[in-house]
């Protein structure tokens, strides 16, 4: 292996060169991040035919993705929305990085990491209560294949004939974040040249609706849906349940110069950590946050003063604001960088969550801009940062980490920087 393009320690480095989008702001990256930067909100309240409507007061609901689109007319009747919406993504990262498998790198130096938190849940219930109604006959052979948590991957590795190391990480809310982490982790191994990776999740359905609603999660009571979702907020008094999927290529800096592609950004380095504390809430000291995004910096090699901006895992919870504000404050002083979290206008978009936010910090990197948190109103005392609110903050980003925390305990932060390709990626998107 040649050694250029090599990051701290002679490692290779990793830029992304595709990214595909589905969220409740839309679904192409750059119509997703013009949104954000715009402060536009994609929450509205489930009304009509949706299976949430009357189970959630508000949502971030993508647009419908029909089987067609993404799989052959006899595959898709049984495959469940969250399979879609990650193929879907995954259609556009590819295509958005110029790559043919087979062509442009070996299929056995492709790897595929698609992640979810719940998997196909609501084909799951749909099954069961055909089995009460119909027994045996009611439930369809085709079921397992349609909803398993590593069904995403794996059809997007059969569409498209990837045969290196494939998987699929069920880390919760963590878990689209942890697919790039560990895709950086093969690159730098050796073990591939290019990594699909990202996450999905499509739980707008009742049970899903009535367990987080029982648990007190959810925001509650805001006549405008698109108000709910309050990251920091004073007035904040939970999240707000979305879906949607985002999908990166990451590939291996050399490989992406010798097929002459540019990049958006570089994936420098990551952490992961556990708390080890609670089931569902965080610790309230932070330690679990400030381990991964300390390993992060160290991984790469940098000081807390060289990250210009923190995506912030920033549910608008009561409990996690805050422990994540200690963390934040622990790791980085008195030079605190930038910060908001994307779910104020998206929702938390569960096991893709970390996926979407980890592609709006790379176009933060790419871009020079950093969107505002939405219905930050008045800061919680308790979350103070420098946060962007009210309109985007333009200026350069040097480096920028994205944190995801989840249920269990699960820490992941990512480390981006501007891409080390010899051409990069134009501030609205196009290729230079």
């Amino acid at each position: 292996m040649s050694t250029a393009n090599m990051g701290i320690q002679g490692r290779p480095t990793a830029t992304i060169t595709g990214m595909g989008v589905v969220t409740p702001l839309g679904s192409k990256p750059e119509e997703f991040f013009d949104a954000l930067l715009a402060g536009r909100s994609g929450l509205t309240r489930p009304e009509g035919e949706h299976p949430a409507a009357g189970w959630l007061e508000s949502a971030g609901i993508c647009r419908p993705v029909d089987a067609r689109e993404v799989l052959p007319p006899t595959e898709g009747r049984y495959v469940d929305r969250f399979v879609l919406l990650a193929m879907a993504a995954a259609d556009g990262a590819i295509a958005d990085a110029g790559l043919e498998v087979g062509r442009d790198v070996d299929p056995r130096r492709v790897a595929v990491i698609v992640s979810t938190g719940g998997g196909g849940l609501e084909s799951y219930e749909g099954a069961a209560r055909r089995r009460e109604k119909s027994g045996r006959p009611g439930v369809s052979p085709y079921l397992l294949p349609g909803m398993l948590s590593n069904m995403a991957a794996a059809r997007i590795a059969i569409k498209y004939g990837i045969r290196g190391y494939s998987s699929a990480i069920t880390t919760a809310c963590a878990a689209g974040a942890q697919s790039i982490g560990e895709g950086l982790r093969l690159i730098r191994a050796g073990e591939a040249d290019v990594v699909v990776c990202g996450g999905a999740d499509a739980s707008l359905h009742p049970t899903i609706a009535a367990a987080f609603n029982n648990a007190r999660a959810l925001a509650a009571g805001w006549e405008d849906p698109a108000a709910s979702s309050r990251p920091f907020d004073s007035r904040r008094n939970g999240f707000v349940l979305g879906e949607g999927s985002a999908v990166l290529v990451l590939e291996r800096t050399g490989h992406a110069e010798a097929r002459g592609v540019s990049g958006y950004a570089d994936l420098l380095s990551w952490g992961a950590s556990t708390d080890a504390h609670h089931p569902t809430t965080p610790r309230p000291d932070g330690e679990g946050a400030m381990d991964s995004m300390r390993t992060a910096l160290a991984d790469a090699g940098l000081e807390p003063s060289d990250v210009d901006y923190v995506n912030a895992h920033g549910t608008g919870t009561k409990l996690g604001d805050v422990a994540e504000t200690i963390a934040l404050h622990a790791v980085f002083g008195t030079h605190q960088p930038a910060v908001s979290s994307i779910k104020g206008a998206t929702g938390h978009l569960l096991g893709a969550s970390g996926a979407a936010e980890a592609a709006a910090t790379a176009l933060c990197v790419a871009r020079g801009a950093m969107p505002p948190t939405l219905n930050l109103d008045v800061p919680d005392p308790a979350c103070e940062l420098d946060h962007v609110r009210g309109a985007a903050r333009r200026g350069p980003v040097r480096r920028a980490l994205s944190n995801s925390f989840a249920f269990g305990g699960h820490n992941i932060s990512l480390l981006f920087g501007p891409a080390s390709t010899g051409a990069t990626r134009r501030p609205e998107g196009g290729r230079s």
